[in-house]
């Protein structure tokens, strides 16, 4: 396994070799027939749109296929658990938002092997490692919290929140920051008020939990997932 390998070495291996084994024998026994390396050019685009609004058009382009063919493969990327399509919340507020799902690749293990990030210093310096970070906590928030139903939301003029949540009637918001002491944001207030948050959670990789403001919880995210 990846994570128990004894090495960043051995662990990058074994997660290469996952990603070619899950291509070239997994899927075509479960009976997909769309060639091996298509699939993985298309994993690879959507491993540098991870954490990104998902954009059919661009990714049609930059493949050379059309748009039906690029959402089949999200769609078979999506139902074997390998991506995460999080689908945008939108109500009548008097202002432009975001309608199409934000994509994630679900597995951050695999994510790194697809961008060719070998080891640790290669995240600490790669472009990638805010993205990377907010998925990871994206999936972690998720299991710990077990929503009813999860989504993203944005604004055209630039609002947004990582995550609302819906679960026992209540709005749960959740901001995922890669910072040692995170702030609250404008954006963070802008949510607070248009989507009516019962509380609002800004975790992050610290170790402390502090108020922010009223009903916002600056939490840390080891402190989410020990709490399953």
């Amino acid at each position: 396994m990846s994570y128990t390998a004894k090495t960043e070495t051995n662990s990058d291996v074994w997660r290469r070799q996952f990603l070619q084994t899950f291509l070239e024998r997994d899927l075509p026994q479960l009976g997909v027939t769309i060639p091996s390396a298509a699939l993985r050019r298309f994993w690879n685009m959507v491993a540098h749109y991870h954490g990104q609004i998902w954009n059919a058009a661009e990714l049609a382009r930059a493949l050379a296929v059309n748009e039906t063919t690029v959402r089949r493969y999200l769609d078979l990327m999506s139902g074997v658990f390998m991506v995460r399509q999080l689908p945008p919340w939108f109500e009548n507020l008097g202002k432009r938002q975001v309608k199409a799902p934000k994509i994630y690749v679900r597995d951050t293990g695999l994510l790194h092997a697809l961008l060719g990030i070998h080891n640790q210093r290669d995240l600490e310096h790669h472009p990638k490692v805010g993205a990377s970070w907010e998925g990871y906590a994206v999936e972690e928030v998720l299991k710990a919290l077990r929503p009813d139903e999860a989504y993203f939301w944005a604004t055209s003029n630039g609002a947004e929140l990582d995550l609302l949540l819906f679960k026992r009637g209540r709005r749960i918001g959740v901001e995922c920051k890669r910072a040692d002491a995170p702030t609250l944001t404008p954006s963070m207030r802008i949510a607070l008020t248009d989507l009516k948050l019962d509380e609002l959670y800004v975790v992050y990789p610290g170790e402390k939990r502090y108020t922010l403001a009223k009903n916002v919880q600056a939490v840390p995210l080891a402190e989410l997932v020990n709490a399953k």
